[in-house]
């Protein structure tokens, strides 16, 4: 197979995987983000304890977390076909994607979420913060650098779920390994999808690695009392109103 043949092959493939990966991570990180911080706010201790609850969002998210994909994939086919009007092609791969990337990105965003210093959650607290503004103005930011480090490994795994998609004609560098590489021993082929798929991973790990490190120093360089100050100043702009 000559390269411009594997390039016509490539080409929309590639597209697809980005579409799929995208798509679902979108959906992945709206889903997860406040399923994680939940976790920790219905924890014991948390601003918002509640035992029965916790124990179920964290069921929940275990049960799902436990499913090995391709399961996952076979098991959402009614509700996927509900959803998108029917189970083959990337429309379609995004439904299990994402719905199995959203247990495993709220375990990420918790344990992101539980590394914040107390300190400022009391501080918050001290002033007249609420829970929401304890939410937005301290723990979101204060844990973004793992959120963004979480987010990047969601990527990748989600990149990894793509291929597997595939045997169920979701299209995407996947399925063209399987189809040309394995199927038709098209060797050549299948070990450029993997060359592209170790490159694509290495840029995203290494961007996202690069915004975390960013977003730590930028929070390093702002100090714990600026911030205070300025969530002082929200405390007490929210209670006048």
């Amino acid at each position: 197979m000559t390269w411009s043949e594997m390039w016509a092959l490539l080409e929309p493939e590639c597209w697809n995987t980005l579409y799929m990966v995208g798509w679902s991570t979108l959906i992945a990180i709206v889903g997860g983000l406040p399923l994680g911080i939940l976790l920790v706010l219905t924890d014991r201790g948390g601003l918002l304890q509640n035992a029965v609850a916790n124990k179920v969002i964290g069921q929940v998210v275990n049960i799902a977390r436990s499913m090995p994909f391709i399961i996952l994939m076979v098991a959402l086919m009614t509700f996927t076909r509900w959803v998108t009007g029917t189970t083959i092609g990337r429309e379609a791969a995004i439904v299990p994607l994402a719905i199995g990337a959203i247990p495993f990105f709220a375990r990420l965003v918790e344990t992101a979420v539980r590394e914040v210093d107390g300190g400022l959650v009391e501080a918050v607290q001290s002033m007249g913060g609420n829970t929401w503004i304890v939410v937005r103005k301290v723990l979101v930011p204060e844990a973004l650098p793992s959120l963004i480090s979480s987010a990047t490994t969601t990527v990748v795994a989600l990149i990894g779920y793509s291929a597997m998609a595939g045997t169920v004609g979701a299209g995407g560098l996947g399925d063209l390994a399987i189809r040309y590489g394995y199927q038709r021993f098209e060797s050549e082929l299948m070990w450029v999808i993997v060359a592209i798929l170790a490159v694509a991973i290495s840029v995203i790990q290494f961007a996202g690695d690069y915004a975390a490190r960013s977003m730590h120093s930028r929070g390093s360089r702002s100090g714990t009392a600026p911030k205070l100050r300025f969530l002082k100043s929200s405390t007490a702009t929210s209670k006048a109103v």
